[in-house]
């Protein structure tokens, strides 16, 4: 018989205390809990006795209602006890920051009370993966990356000042000139930031200083021909522009907790029974977005020039490159379309146009984030044209006069509008009647004539 509701929640809040002090004895690194009583601690099982919730699957009938009482259970147990027998820090930081209740901010190590009602808080993160509570109560403020030319006059201002002096450099015992800082920002590093800029001037500044205490060089000049010598070989290749248009591959943008990223997106059709296998570690909305363009184009066949057996003749193999990164986002959407129409008419693809936004069933691109950074990127690679969602036309406000001035963006409303675009030639209409339709049209006369 298992213990009415009100019982089972006193029964767990009060093992869960003697769990907390046990937990705080042992400061145990793996707890992972089961059920509304039981957990393994350190991969050994422990189950609370005098108490017998419902297992974790198991439904009850509350009002007449079905209801999860298993998962309520669990879930009564997880808030005892806290993420680790340290607690939450969530908790603390949602107590500080939330202007209702911080007036009476309890330090619970000096058991002191503080007002912190008139703090401003200013918090820092890579990602906005926080609890939804907490990031309520904040201004998310976002900061893009840098431009190219950005990047260069942070570094001739401060990044090449800094590593000169740290690592004892002298004066005109190095050179180091505008055009080799924006062959090592192409070429040996790849981000939005700066960070790794300042890694790889600070091993060229001390590779300078060992071959000048070493004798072999007073003066040391840094050009492209000896470059390689104090940072290696290239490790990135400016310009990621396919040599050549290709078909079923398309130029994709995409956004990272760490700034804008090229995405290729690549298909190929092949003889099967229509069947579409999607590769690359793509997440569950990036997978929709592939059925959903499948369905548009299918809807849409006759008008791209495409007969609509074809779908039950061929199978479809769509890949994203880099298969190890995990990748997710509607905003692959028309990126998507592009390359299964360009597969099957065998149509090529523009290799200096990119492309970003979600489609719908009905063709219509809808609006995505993170448009600054995706641009930075295109610009990075040499993109000459880009392809973004009409909605986002507003947001080119904000673009850095150097991005506006070298690419051609091209807002639009509808994926037929990017496939002219994108595509090498045009796409045209065909004429198709189903067989089926042909027959019953012939049944029909037939029996009138009868």
């Amino acid at each position: 018989m298992y213990l009415n509701k009100r019982k089972a929640i006193f029964l767990i809040s009060v093992f869960s205390l003697i769990f907390i002090l046990i937990i705080n004895q042992v400061k145990s690194q793996s707890i992972k809990i089961v059920d509304g009583d039981t957990i393994h601690l350190n991969g050994e099982k422990i189950r609370f006795t005098g108490i017998d919730t419902p297992e974790l699957k198991q439904t009850c009938l509350k009002e007449g209602v079905k209801d999860l009482c298993g998962a309520t259970a669990k879930q009564i147990l997880i808030d005892k006890i806290g993420n680790d027998y340290r607690g939450d820090p969530s908790s603390a930081l949602l107590e500080a920051l939330d202007p209702e209740q911080n007036t009476t901010f309890n330090d619970h190590y000096l058991e002191v009370d503080y007002d912190l009602s008139d703090v401003m808080f200013v918090t820092t993160a890579n990602t906005l993966n926080i609890l939804p509570p907490l990031l309520d109560r904040m201004e998310v403020i976002r900061l893009a990356g840098y431009t190219e030319d950005e990047k260069i006059n942070i570094a001739n201002k401060y990044l090449l000042p800094k590593q000169v002096k740290d690592n004892g450099v002298k004066e005109n015992e190095m050179t180091l000139s505008e055009d080799i800082i924006k062959e090592i920002i192409q070429s040996y590093t790849k981000e939005s930031g700066v960070r790794n800029l300042e890694r790889e001037i600070s091993k060229v500044a001390r590779k300078v200083v060992k071959k000048v205490v070493s004798g072999e060089e007073k003066e040391v000049k840094i050009d492209l021909k000896n470059l390689p010598d104090y940072l290696g070989i290239q490790k990135f290749k400016f310009g990621e522009l396919e040599s050549k248009d290709k078909i079923g591959v398309v130029t994709g943008l995409a956004w990272t907790e760490y700034g804008g990223e090229i995405l290729k997106i690549e298909t190929v059709i092949m003889p099967g029974k229509g069947r579409m296998q999607i590769t690359g570690k793509l997440g569950e909305v990036m997978q929709e977005s592939i059925k959903a363009a499948k369905s548009f184009i299918r809807s849409k066949s006759l008008d791209y020039g495409i007969i609509p057996p074809l779908f039950e003749k061929k199978d479809f193999h769509i890949h994203v490159p880099e298969g190890a990164t995990p990748k997710d986002g509607p905003s692959a959407g028309i990126g998507m379309v592009t390359s299964i129409v360009s597969a099957i008419t065998n149509n090529p693809v523009r290799r200096d146009v990119a492309m970003t936004g979600e489609v719908t069933l009905t063709g219509q691109v809808l609006p995505i984030g993170g448009l600054k950074e995706k641009l930075l990127a295109a610009h990075r690679a040499g993109i000459k044209q880009v392809i973004i969602p009409k909605e986002n036309e507003k947001d080119l406000v904000d673009m850095p006069k150097k991005i506006i001035d070298d690419i051609k963006i091209t807002p639009v409303e509808h994926a037929d509008e990017v496939l002219k675009i994108a595509l090498t030639k045009e796409l045209k209409r065909v004429e198709w009647v189903e067989v089926e339709k042909i027959s019953q049209s012939n049944d029909k006369s037939q029996a009138s004539i009868q």
